[in-house]
C-alpha cells in the first residue's frame, strides 16, 4: 500500500480479550510504513468456544474464525476517511497556492 493510505483492521470475536499487546502490531506497522491506521472492526459474532470466552484455548478457535461485517459501520468509516482525505488535500492545495477548481480538483 502507498504511504498516507488509510487502513482498517479486522478482528474476529474474542481477539480483544485474548490477543494481548500483539493486537497492536498493525498500528505499529501502519505507523512505520507511513500509513494511517483509521480504526478497527471487532466482530461481535463468531465461532463459539466450548471453554469460557477468556480461556486461552479459545484463541485458536477465534483466530481462525470467519469475520463478519456490518455494512453501516463500513459505510460510515469509508465516508469519514474520504471526507478527511478530501479536506487534507484541499488544505494542501490552498497552502501551496495552487489554482484549483471549486470542486477541489487540481486541474
Amino acid at each position: 500500500m502507498d504511504r498516507n493510505s488509510s487502513v482498517m483492521e479486522f478482528f474476529p470475536k474474542g481477539w480483544l480479550k485474548l490477543a494481548g499487546v500483539g493486537q497492536y502490531v498493525f498500528h505499529w506497522i501502519a505507523s512505520w510504513s507511513g500509513m494511517r491506521h483509521q480504526g478497527a472492526w471487532r466482530d461481535p459474532n463468531g465461532e463459539n468456544c466450548t471453554y469460557s470466552e477468556d480461556d486461552r484455548r479459545c484463541m485458536s478457535i477465534y483466530k481462525n474464525g470467519r469475520i463478519g461485517y456490518n455494512e453501516t459501520y463500513f459505510s460510515e468509516w469509508a465516508r469519514n476517511v474520504l471526507n478527511e482525505v478530501k479536506t487534507m488535500k484541499l488544505g494542501k492545495s490552498q497552502s501551496n497556492g495552487s489554482a484549483s477548481s471549486s470542486n477541489g480538483c487540481m486541474c
